[in-house]
């Protein structure tokens, strides 16, 4: 039932990482088209785009966790047992929970500080507590899945 739940969290996010991605996108063409051919160009366009891209990235983490998605160098540990691969596969899932719950943590404080001095982005004005509000839960998600994974292991998953 919990895997069922995270994973349908999982993919939401990725999902909407997706959307946003391609609104950016089509507004990023839009801005170079229109720059290219009238000259008329969308304001603070780069703004958005970094503010979506930071939110996109986080989003995804969800997805990329839950898929075991992540770099795996097994260099050194091919010759190791199933059962020495499998320790460290939730010991590297448990470290990726504590990095991720370490993450969402200064997260919400940055987000709080930005609250605080009402910072925003240059052109646009744009909030940016805003941007830490998306990041927030994705980063708490992912720590959930991996501290999951760390506790359940792998294996299960497989079958």
């Amino acid at each position: 039932m919990i895997d069922i739940l995270l994973k349908t969290l999982a993919a939401f996010c990725a999902i909407l990482a997706g959307a946003l991605l391609t609104l950016i996108t089509l507004m990023t063409c839009l801005s170079v088209l229109g720059r290219n051919t009238t000259g008329i160009t969308l304001v603070g366009d780069f703004e958005l785009t970094g503010v979506a891209a930071g939110a996109a990235i986080a989003l995804f983490l969800p997805w990329c966790q839950i898929r075991r998605g992540n770099i795996i160098v097994d260099f050194f540990t091919s010759r190791a047992s199933a059962r020495t691969n499998a320790w460290l596969d939730r010991l590297g899932a448990g470290l990726l929970a504590l990095v991720m719950a370490l993450l969402a943590w200064r997260t919400v404080l940055g987000g709080l500080s930005a609250w605080r001095t009402q910072s925003a982005s240059m052109m646009l004005g744009f909030p940016e507590w805003i941007v830490y509000c998306f990041m927030v839960p994705p980063l708490c998600l992912t720590a959930v899945i991996a501290l999951w994974q760390a506790a359940r292991g792998f294996e299960a998953e497989a079958s």
